[in-house]
């Protein structure tokens, strides 16, 4: 078994569509775990917010849209009529749906339900495609198995138990179509597993039927060394450890999402990243092992703060640090890096929703001091068995851009540097000097 994991740009366009389908179309048993066709989500969020803000023409509008938006999609990817007929029937339930929340009053638990119709609908013309093409799949509901507890955490058991059940209830198919993203909670109402959940669901699955190998197919071969939105000619990474792609999707690699490396370190099941238009190339495959040292990889994080707490009282005083950190936990923010000195401390944050409460609470400890457009670059590898001298090679890259913070010591694959988001840019092209 394997599964493989599509995002919102591979299934984003009937033709898309069809190239996932050759793609997964092969003998070996798998589960395809695929995100809403691209750009839904953003509109699915909209239409929520209207709902919520009582705007409910807009949000009709918007849906009506959206609506029309797959029928272009159905007729481009289905050749029979009747298939045409299923599908626009199957979407105009869906639609239906979310037009009926426009005639009624609208709360956070059917803002959930708004959400999951992406993946829902996907999965359907994925399932249907493949049917009207000969090809047998069995569509597994994500909502029949995927569920997170009380503490918003997944729900191992029941998520193995009731998937490899639906499994064995179908044990004649080979491959098996389900939805990324969409769960049930503890109460049995639809949730989901935040931004970038489709990744954490295939890594969940991998887990639950003991894969193989779980694979993250999108638009990018690979993870890259750098980030190729802003520095030219960077190449993808062959191999990396869990511990070093998971520095990586923290801070700031997008091909995949932090919590999704978790799971499947702790099976030890390889992760590989692939790109739907370059199916051919090996991409990056993630696994336990660490091969070969020094600099491997630089990623960045924008939309940082850092908040600098200045106080006499730390001067021989223990427990001080605690307080601090209880406010961060006081108001859910967790913390990115920190630096202490004997007077101060800093720390950064990359959620700003409660930054006036959190600077409210900790000025009862001494001056406070909190600077916004923030980056952090990370740079990553395996500085164990590097020769000595790689933080100073990194440092003189790093030369003519101010630095704020430096974090040094608590990884053995992370060296991060928060600098302001002005200089990001420079600060990637010239760490890139050290790939040449």
């Amino acid at each position: 078994m394997i599964v493989l994991k599509f995002g919102g740009t591979s299934v984003g366009s009937a033709d898309r569509i069809k190239k996932v389908a050759t793609l997964i179309s092969s003998g070996e048993k798998k589960v395809v775990v695929l995100s809403a066709m691209s750009g839904t989500t953003n509109s699915l969020v909209q239409i929520a917010n209207y709902l919520f803000e009582k705007k409910n023409e807009l949000a009709a509008q918007l849906i009506e849209g959206l609506r029309t938006q797959y029928h272009g999609v159905v007729e481009e990817l289905f050749a029979k009529d009747d298939s045409k007929l299923l599908m626009k029937e199957l979407i105009k339930s869906h639609f239906d749906f979310l037009q009926g929340f426009t005639q009624d009053s609208f709360t956070i638990h059917e803002e959930k339900a708004v959400l999951a119709q992406g993946e829902l609908i996907s999965t359907a013309l994925l399932h249907y495609y493949l049917k009207e093409q000969g090809i047998s799949s069995c569509l597994l509901p994500a909502l029949q198995f995927m569920r997170i507890d009380k503490d918003l955490e997944p729900d191992h058991y029941y998520i193995k138990e009731n998937l490899n059940r639906l499994i064995k209830e179908n044990k004649g198919e080979q491959l098996f179509i389900t939805q990324g993203f969409i769960c049930r909670n503890a109460y049995g109402e639809i949730d989901n597993l935040k931004r970038g959940g489709s990744d954490y669901t295939a890594s969940l699955v991998g887990v639950a039927t003991k894969a193989e190998e779980v694979q993250i197919w999108t638009d990018i071969d690979g993870m890259h060394n750098n980030d190729p939105r802003v520095v030219e000619k960077t190449s993808p990474i062959k191999q990396l450890s869990f511990d070093e792609a998971a520095e990586l999707a923290y801070f700031g690699a997008k091909i995949l999402h932090p919590s999704s490396i978790v799971p499947a370190k702790q099976a030890n099941i390889p992760v590989r990243l692939k790109s739907t238009l370059s199916s051919g190339s090996l991409g990056t495959l993630i696994t336990e092992n660490i091969e070969g040292g020094g600099v491997k990889a630089i990623a960045a994080k924008d939309g940082i703060s850092a908040i600098k707490i200045n106080s006499g009282r730390m001067l021989l005083a223990y427990g001080f640090l605690r307080r601090v950190f209880e406010i961060f936990e006081l108001y859910k923010t967790p913390i990115d890096m920190i630096t202490t000195s004997e007077v101060a401390v800093s720390v950064t944050v990359d959620d700003a929703s409660q930054l006036d409460s959190i600077k409210k609470e900790l000025m009862k400890y001494g001056a406070v001091e909190v600077d916004a457009d923030q980056t952090i670059v990370c740079v990553v590898g395996d500085f164990i068995k590097n020769e000595k001298g790689i933080a100073a090679d990194i440092l003189d890259k790093l030369r003519d851009i101010p630095i704020r913070m430096i974090s040094y010591g608590g990884s053995n694959h992370n060296i991060s540097f928060l600098i302001s988001t002005s200089d990001k840019e420079r600060a990637l092209k010239s760490l890139n000097q050290l790939f040449v």
